[in-house]
């Protein structure tokens, strides 16, 4: 049995990130420990005006993120792809929260690092309006790299897959709902 944190970086109320995470959490929830988070949810100041070099104290709902993410064994990233990348609130959840101390560490001077949240697995859920093979290959795949090259592998979370859903906008139920059991088939073969 795993330790399982869902994700649901879409900052919208409703959305299909929000179905994907709550059908991801029922399949796996069966067999698994499992928590979610809601980024619509969270309070907390986005904006660091000082980046690092000021502390900024965590409110509660990042603390809270924090422990879930310490606590999981494999943490589930389902997102929107808005303007190529993440959305702002995501943004600012790990800008807030992946923090040297906690996320990782400086070695020395040189810019060396060492990996705080090593020994955890992540998958990401890619949701977009645009036809997956174009993102990825035309327009250079930003959120893939962004989070498992300089969030989570910086950290020491080793990405395990990666799944993209698109076009959402013109997608049909019936698209939906393909797209549905394949989330089925990836909750339960964690």
């Amino acid at each position: 049995m795993k330790r399982i944190l869902v994700i649901n970086a879409n900052p919208k109320s409703h959305s299909m990130c929000k179905s994907i995470a709550e059908h991801y959490s029922r399949v796996a929830g069966l067999k698994h420990d499992l928590k979610s988070i809601e980024i619509a949810d969270m309070n907390f100041e986005l904006n660091l005006n000082e980046g690092y070099d000021k502390v900024l104290p965590l409110e509660p709902d990042l603390l809270k993120f924090q422990q879930m993410l310490q606590w999981c064994d494999h943490v589930v990233i389902i997102s929107p792809v808005w303007w190529g990348n993440i959305p702002a609130k995501f943004k600012g959840v790990i800008d807030r929260t992946f923090l040297p101390g906690f996320a990782f560490k400086y070695k020395d001077e040189k810019g060396g690092i060492e990996k705080l949240l090593i020994g955890r697995t992540s998958e990401l859920i890619i949701t977009l309006d645009t036809p997956p093979f174009w993102y990825k290959y035309v327009q250079g795949n930003l959120i893939y790299k962004q989070l498992k090259n300089a969030v989570l592998g910086f950290s020491g979370i080793k990405n395990v897959t990666s799944t993209y859903f698109g076009p959402v906008v013109s997608s049909t139920e019936h698209m939906r709902e393909k797209w549905l059991q394949k989330v089925q088939k990836l909750a339960n073969n964690i």
